[in-house]
C-alpha cells in the first residue's frame, strides 16, 4: 500500500497528539510535520507536499482559512478541517469540505473521516478537490486577503501601504453565544488585546475574536486602522485628537469621549497618519 504523508496543523498540543496517536494504528501512514500556527503550516505544505492535512480552523497568526488561501489550488493536499464551530457554520463544511472533525471527536468519527480521505487520495482528483475547498471559503464569507497577507507575514514584510484597499477584509467573523456572525470592519471603533484573543469594540458592544493583535494588524487596512499601543488598535475615523499626558506621554481621544493610552513608540506614526487625513 502506498504511503500517505500527513501534516497536522493545530495550536493545541493535545489535539495534535491525539491525531498522531489515532493515525499510528493505520497502515501506510507517515506524519511528516506538526505545526502549531498557520504560518508554519503554509511553509510546511510548500516544503513537504503532504498528501493529507488535518487543519485547525482557528489558529494564531493565520487561521486555517488563511492557510488554504495562501496556497495555490495545485498545492492543496486533501484537507480534513478540525473545528470547534457550531452547527450553523458546519452546514458549509458539509457541502464543500471533504470532511471535518468537530472538537472533541471520538476514534470512530476520526477513522470515518480518515477513510474518506484515503478514498479521495486513491481517486487523485486534485483539481476538483481544490475547487471544493476554495468554495468553502467563499461560503463562509472570506475574501482574498489572507493569501497575500500570509505571504507577507512569512516574509516579515510590514510595508503594506501599497496594497489596494480591496485586498483587506471588509468584515470579520465572530463566533459568540452559539452562533456565527460577521462584523463590518468599518464599524469597529477600537480593538484591545485579551490574552491570545482580541476584543472588538463596536459602539456599546464588545465581541471577542480568537486572533492575536499581530494577526489583526496584518489583516486590517492600515489606512483605516493603526496600532497605538501593543494592546490597542484604533479606527482612525474614530480618533478626535491626541492629548498630552504625564512625562511626555499622550492619550488618544475618540469621538465618543473614550481615552486610550498612546505608546511613545507609536506616536510618530499616528501623527503622520492624522496629518494625512
Amino acid at each position: 500500500m502506498p504511503e500517505i504523508t500527513v501534516l497536522i496543523a493545530d495550536d493545541e498540543p493535545l489535539v495534535r497528539r491525539r491525531i498522531k496517536r489515532l493515525l499510528a494504528s493505520e497502515p501506510g501512514v507517515a506524519v511528516v510535520k506538526e505545526c502549531e500556527n498557520g504560518v508554519a503550516a503554509i511553509a510546511a505544505v510548500r516544503e513537504r507536499k503532504p498528501d493529507l492535512m488535518f487543519l485547525d480552523v482557528q489558529m494564531p497568526e493565520i487561521d486555517g482559512f488563511g492557510v488554504i488561501q495562501a496556497l495555490e489550488p495545485q498545492q492543496l493536499p486533501v484537507v480534513i478541517f478540525v473545528t470547534a464551530f457550531d452547527h450553523y457554520a458546519l452546514r458549509a463544511f458539509e457541502v464543500h469540505a471533504l470532511d471535518y472533525l468537530l472538537k472533541p471527536f471520538d476514534a470512530d468519527r476520526f477513522l470515518a473521516a480518515f477513510g474518506r480521505a484515503r478514498e479521495e487520495l486513491a481517486r487523485d482528483q486534485s483539481a476538483r478537490r481544490g475547487r471544493r475547498v476554495l468554495s468553502l471559503l467563499d461560503q463562509l464569507g472570506r475574501d482574498e486577503s489572507s493569501a497575500i497577507l500570509a505571504d507577507r507575514a512569512i516574509a516579515g514584510d510590514d510595508a503594506r501601504d501599497d496594497v489596494p484597499a480591496s485586498t483587506y477584509p471588509d468584515r470579520l467573523m465572530v463566533k459568540e453565544g452559539g452562533s456565527l456572525f460577521f462584523i463590518k470592519a468599518g464599524d469597529i471603533d477600537w480593538i484591545e488585546a485579551a490574552g491570545n484573543y482580541a476584543r472588538l469594540h463596536v459602539g456599546r458592544e464588545a465581541h471577542v475574536i480568537r486572533e492575536t493583535m499581530h494577526a489583526l494588524e496584518a489583516r486590517l487596512n492600515p489606512r483605516q486602522f493603526i496600532r497605538i499601543h501593543r494592546s490597542t488598535i484604533v479606527n482612525l475615523d474614530r480618533v478626535k485628537e491626541m492629548q498630552p499626558w504625564f512625562s511626555g506621554e499622550y492619550t488618544v481621544l475618540l469621538r465618543d469621549g473614550r481615552q486610550l493610552k498612546l505608546s511613545r513608540w507609536y506616536r510618530e506614526r499616528l501623527e503622520e497618519r492624522m496629518g494625512q487625513r
